[in-house]
């Protein structure tokens, strides 16, 4: 136990078999021991049915009513062949001359009901003792003889095949199958489940073992039909396989809750008020006889422990694997969301969506470089009160470059129209010098906002006539 709990951490409390809490007793659908409880009434003339399968019928008893009609058969015929061959004698006249030398009887020395009886038993039994015999002066005798014969056959097939079926059934091969007395919801590999466990006391193997599991519940429809004892498939890896066992150590059976699962919306809280039971069903073919085994047992909803797990029991010995059956059933408890799954998937829903670095990229760009038809005046308002001004003062030089052309320009607000202003605009010489010069360092500073936003745009979208994005850190000072 100590080293469990060093595996799995101190803060996990080891459950044995007997949960905590007071179970409420209710009836169940199918017994632990895989007994159903059903019973057929009020059959009426359906009755006769049973006698048409009387083999069947008589396997199906049980073994105290096996017995006494075993018994019943064989004194019964035994006591109606003895008296026909009493019969024989008595209207032969046989009992009357019996110690007559003379005379020749049909059963030498018969000479009453017992001794009659006798011999049916030692001709029955094919013990021939000798002194006991038919005669060939009694047709009559040897006609019941080869009657009694074939009747004595059939009986000893009829019963005899039927002990040795009873006998022979595979149903105490399910005594040596065993399950787990509760039933775990726990998460694995990430997923809500709902586990038991199953083992194999024996060392023979069952052939193609497979389990299934069925839910019963009782429901009702949207149409308002009432459905007792409704059954449900439960998912245990019929899709994947894992129903398919290899059943020489105790496994644990998964059912996966999902949308698809009846327990969607089961939680921790709802389990105490929900009423189901789950039935299990294990089949195989027993190794030794090559007959087919069935194991069954149910699972009702104080019989699953939320939060729980089973405590390993195979362990590594020299040369063998080991396993602990003493601790088959026990369980311990483990961090466990109370929550269904569907109310887990509602919040994860809700929950705002975690950014990609691909979005954060793209959002940053907007909010940097957002120059494609966007109106200057709107973006120059959000910038601070220093870059405000010295992006007024960009903007004058196109102005008092455009007041110097000879011809009207049509206005414009790109960046390509800003590289042809020398060639649109004659210039005088003297007076608008200065004027030259700052047109000489507009189209410097263009150039440069022209290859910066040209790599942002190599990054993002094709090259676009009409938009350019600029990365305003890249135009202003380092001190800015």
């Amino acid at each position: 136990m100590s080293a469990v709990r060093r595996k799995f951490g101190d803060e996990y409390q080891v459950v044995g078999p007997a949960c905590s809490g007071t179970r409420r007793e209710r009836q169940r659908f199918v017994d632990k021991n895989g007994r159903c409880n059903v019973q057929h009434g009020n059959l009426g003339g359906e009755s006769s049915r049973y006698l048409s399968d009387l083999f069947t019928t008589l396997v199906d008893l049980k073994w105290r009513w096996n017995l006494l009609i075993f018994l019943l058969t064989y004194t019964v015929a035994w006591l109606v062949m003895a008296s026909m061959w009493w019969g024989i004698a008595y209207l032969r006249g046989d009992l009357h001359q019996a110690h007559d030398d003379t005379y020749s009887p049909c059963v030498a020395n018969v000479y009453n009901f017992p001794s009659a009886f006798l011999f049916f038993i030692e001709t029955e039994a094919t013990i021939g003792y000798g002194h006991r015999y038919i005669t060939e002066r009694c047709p009559e005798g040897i006609v019941l003889f080869l009657f009694q014969s074939l009747l004595g056959s059939i009986v000893d097939a009829f019963l005899i095949g039927c002990m040795f079926i009873k006998m022979s059934q595979p149903k105490k091969r399910a005594e040596t199958l065993m399950f787990s007395r509760a039933a775990v919801v726990s998460q694995r590999d990430g997923k809500l489940c709902l586990m038991f466990r199953v083992g194999n006391l024996r060392n023979s193997h069952m052939v193609s073992a497979q389990i299934r599991c069925k839910l019963i519940k009782s429901q009702q429809t949207p149409e308002g039909e009432f459905l007792p004892l409704d059954q449900c498939e439960l998912d245990v890896g019929f899709g994947t396989g894992a129903d398919q066992l290899f059943l020489v150590s105790p496994l644990t059976i998964c059912h996966e809750i999902n949308s698809k699962s009846p327990f969607f919306c089961l939680s921790r809280r709802s389990l105490r008020s929900e009423q189901f039971e789950i039935v299990v069903i294990l089949e195989g073919i027993v190794e030794t006889t090559g007959m087919t085994c069935q194991a069954r047992t149910s699972y009702t909803e104080d019989e699953v422990l939320w939060g729980h797990r089973f405590l390993p029991v195979m362990s590594l010995e020299d040369g063998f694997f080991r396993v602990d059956y003493s601790q088959f059933h026990a369980t311990f408890e483990v961090p466990t969301p109370p929550y269904s799954v569907k109310e887990q998937e509602e919040n994860l829903s809700l929950s705002p969506p975690l950014n990609s670095p691909v979005d954060n990229d793209k959002t940053r760009r907007e909010q940097v470089c957002s120059l494609d038809c966007i109106d200057i005046a709107g973006e120059k308002n959000k910038l601070p009160f220093k870059l405000q001004k010295i992006s007024s003062r960009m903007e004058d030089l196109p102005r008092r470059a455009l007041r110097m052309s000879s011809s009207n320009t049509e206005k414009t607000c790109s960046t390509s129209n800003l590289l042809k202003i020398q060639e649109i605009s004659p210039i005088s010489d003297g007076e608008d010098s200065d004027d030259r010069i700052q047109l000489k360092a507009l189209k410097m500073n263009t150039e440069a906002l022209t290859e910066s936003t040209g790599d942002l745009e190599l990054q993002k979208n094709p090259p676009s006539m009409c938009a350019l994005e600029v990365k305003l850190e890249d135009v202003f000072p380092a001190k800015l």
